[in-house]
């Protein structure tokens, strides 16, 4: 599942049939967005996601894992013109004074600084519709051409490799630029969400429902959306909607089969042993929305927004949580236990600051984009130094066997490598060490692959793809002499 959450920027303009402030018998009008120009607001971000894996998992310290971050994010509406408004976001990642917990349990936020050092950026200008919805971005260039500089002046001075995941997102960025938006300010999207282009009318507690197609990997998935009027405050001049969504079941399921496959790939051996009925849940997968909103009745803007995003898939569920309040405006709306509490369940995640002149690949966050959901334990480790990276001893594995196939998933040849049970053990231990750095595979002092290490890998088993036949029955040939060996190490 990646960015999944997030494509909705290429294919979402939902139009709100809100309603319209002025009372009157048949119900509440709710005005038009209108902004203030040039007048700065504040406001303060509260995330967290969690992640439940325990049907994978026997040990609760690896199965459950639970990462927050607190922002203080400035917007202010540059100009308008009658189709279109310019929009300038300041970004910070520093954690906002009264937050509950301690500081390390903010991970989000080291990980958002980064994100800011590898982007090159502390400010975006978009250009949005009527009502807040992003729809290009300034600066692009710039922003590419900073990051293909990130590529090129890598950890120590190494270049990222051709297929690295950096390399992946700049032609992500290029492909769909308002993805920096995603990464960087989601809170515009989400504030958007609650502002209409025009005047509109609702009844209390009269329900209205709208339905779309979103693209998940090229498959079509309907979405149903139920929005309500749920109260009026007179005095605050306020009205509180609510929005509920639900993706096709089957459609969204269907989406997820990749995804789901490669997870139980990771999983092999406990995968072999479900029952019919696990294996149906497994591939059974689906994603729902909620959100409340305040929105006020004098400029129609978002005040406050709290969303809950919630995906299963694959025997695994991911929930993310996001509050936004204008610091100008108190707040009214309840917020999760997880986003106050002082004590969480966090992974042992260490996160060394990018230098500014060398931000490496590899760090980068997609902040409130539910990834699929992470198959890593409590042990994950990720650092960008590389005096540190040196301290991960390579190690030479063992195969057991080694054959040409087709991939399962996208059906290309590909070579699967099964070590050892000795190696196997070896080669998740490495795994585990490494998460979050780039990798290097040698077959014969020749190196063959240079994955980033995603996830660990629990089974032993290893598949080579991404070229031609020819080469991978070569590489299993080399493979099946008696005590060939494979050479993994983290890359220099």
């Amino acid at each position: 599942m990646t960015s999944l959450h997030w494509k909705r920027f290429s294919c979402f303009c939902l139009c709100l049939t809100l309603s319209t402030p002025a009372w009157s018998a048949g119900g509440v009008t709710i005005p038009g967005y209108a902004p203030a120009t040039g007048v700065e607001r504040s406001y303060r971000v509260q995330k967290a996601t969690e992640t439940d894996m325990s049907f994978w998992f026997d040990k609760p310290g690896a199965s459950a894992m639970t990462v927050r971050g607190a922002f203080r994010q400035r917007m202010t509406v540059v100009s308008r013109d009658e189709d279109s408004m310019r929009v300038r976001w300041s970004l910070s990642a520093d954690l906002p004074e009264g937050m509950a917990g301690l500081a390390d349990s903010y991970q989000m936020n080291l990980l958002y600084r980064n994100s800011l050092t590898a982007y090159g950026t502390a400010a975006l200008e978009l250009e949005t519709d009527l009502n807040g919805n992003p729809r290009d971005l300034s600066g692009v260039d710039q922003i590419v051409a900073h990051m293909r500089e990130v590529a090129a002046n890598g950890p120590g001075g190494v270049p990222a490799a051709p297929q690295s995941g950096l390399h992946e997102i700049i032609n992500s960025i290029e492909a769909n630029p308002l993805q920096i938006v995603a990464a960087l300010v989601p809170e515009a999207q989400l504030l958007a969400t609650g502002q209409s282009y025009q005047d509109e009318t609702m009844d209390i507690g009269t329900a209205s429902a709208t339905s779309r197609d979103e693209d998940y990997g090229g498959v079509s998935v309907p979405v149903t959306s139920t929005w309500t009027l749920e109260s009026i405050d007179a005095t605050a001049r306020t009205a509180t909607l609510s929005l509920s969504e639900e993706a096709d079941d089957a459609a969204f399921s269907q989406s997820q089969q990749p995804t789901i496959a490669n997870l139980m790939t990771g999983f092999a051996e406990r995968a072999k042993n479900l029952t019919a009925d696990q294996l149906a849940s497994v591939k059974r997968a689906s994603k729902s929305r909620s959100v409340e909103l305040v929105v006020s009745l004098d400029d129609g803007s978002t005040l406050e927004a709290s969303e809950i995003v919630t995906v299963t898939a694959g025997g695994t569920r991911l929930r993310t949580y996001t509050h936004i309040q204008r610091e100008d405006m108190p707040a009214s709306l309840p917020l999760p236990a997880v986003l106050t509490a002082k004590d969480l369940q966090t992974p042992d995640l260490h996160i060394e600051p990018l230098p500014s002149a060398k931000a490496g690949p590899g760090i980068l966050d997609k902040l409130s984009t539910p990834p699929a959901p992470p198959t890593a334990s409590q042990e994950t480790t990720v650092a960008a130094d590389n005096d540190a990276a040196n301290a991960i001893a390579p190690v030479s594995l063992e195969v057991k066997s080694a054959e040409v196939g087709l991939s399962p998933v996208s059906y290309d040849p590909g070579l699967n490598i099964v070590l050892t049970p000795e190696s196997a053990a070896t080669f998740r231990d490495f795994t585990q060490a490494a998460l979050g750095r780039q990798t290097q595979m040698l077959i014969n002092d020749k190196v063959v692959m240079e994955p980033w290490m995603r996830e660990p890998i629990m089974d032993g088993r290893i598949v080579l793809a991404g070229t031609d036949r020819k080469d991978l029955e070569t590489m299993a040939e080399q493979l099946r002499v008696p005590g060939a060996k494979i050479l993994v190490r983290v890359r220099p």
